[in-house]
């Protein structure tokens, strides 16, 4: 790990090679049934560092760098979200806890969802955060010309992000990521802003975010078939500002969906409203665990 990098009481920082590469992920807790946080885009586990302390006093909690990511290895221009749940799920076996709440939040949900499909033993619970399956209306995320982001575009083009992006690190996430996807900006700190400047910042460090991007963009298709047999196991969608997206996407691919939406809250959930995520989700593992 980085020495420079931020940190928080209570978290060990570990590091696992696995599937050609090497990732990073912090854990914490020492008893109860296994989380794993999966964070997004502009983010890396720091995110979840005001979650993991409420989470852990119940559950052992694991929170990862995908491939391309803050302190894990960078990612080839190939990086596909496939590559990414293979990654993951390597991961989770490779922890040796069983089965966990798999928890996964914005351009992280086609890769956590890919894990629950494809090896549902490893997944106790699933829950997506503010996210989208492409298949499933991503994709509409992208098309500017009806509300959609430009950097989703800018991210999947082929060279761009690095053109565009490099060295320009600190405009692009505390000028434009987190006041226009935020509603409540001030829940970002300047150290908040240092550390994912810090770690965006390294060389190739969009490359993993364009690889998952580019995957947005291009598999529906695969999505739409692994989604033909649906998730079987409990499923909670929490929305933020999107409200009713992430609901309406996850009650197409699975049978058993719990809905919460905070309010007051935009994209960035774990960060503007981390006692209110935390209750959603004791209450929904608490509620399964006891089955």
């Amino acid at each position: 790990m980085n020495r420079l990098a931020a940190t928080i009481p209570g978290v060990d920082h570990h590091r696992v090679s696995l599937n050609g590469t090497e990732l990073h992920y912090v854990a914490a807790g020492t008893a109860g049934s296994p989380v794993l946080l999966v964070h997004g885009f502009p983010e890396t586990w720091w995110v979840f560092h005001k979650l993991i302390p409420l989470l852990s006093e119940q559950h052992r909690v694991f929170a990862v760098d995908l491939r391309g990511f803050g302190d894990s290895a960078t990612a080839t221009p190939e990086h596909d979200s496939a590559t990414s749940a293979k990654d993951l799920s390597d991961l989770i076996a490779g922890l040796d806890v069983g089965p966990v709440h798999l928890t996964g939040q914005d351009i992280s949900g086609p890769t956590t969802f890919r894990v629950a499909a494809t090896h549902p033993e490893l997944v106790r619970s699933y829950t997506g955060i503010e996210t989208g399956l492409p298949g499933f209306g991503a994709e509409m995320l992208a098309d500017v010309t009806h509300g959609g982001a430009w950097h989703i575009g800018v991210l999947a083009a082929p060279d761009i992000p690095k053109m565009l992006l490099t060295g320009r690190e600190r405009a692009f996430i505390a000028d434009y990521a987190i006041p226009s996807l935020a509603a409540n900006p001030g829940a970002f700190t300047g150290t908040d802003v240092d550390e994912l400047v810090r770690s965006y910042a390294r060389t190739d460090a969009f490359a993993g975010a364009a690889g998952l991007y580019r995957s947005l963009l291009t598999d529906g298709e695969e999505l739409r078939k692994l989604a033909a047999r649906k998730l079987d196991m409990p499923v909670l969608a929490v929305a933020g500002g999107s409200r009713d997206f992430t609901p309406a996407t996850l009650r197409q691919v699975a049978t058993d969906v719990t809905a919460v939406h905070l309010e007051r809250t935009g994209h960035y959930v774990a960060m503007e409203a981390p006692r209110q995520l935390a209750d959603a989700l004791l209450s929904f593992y608490t509620d399964i665990d006891r089955k």
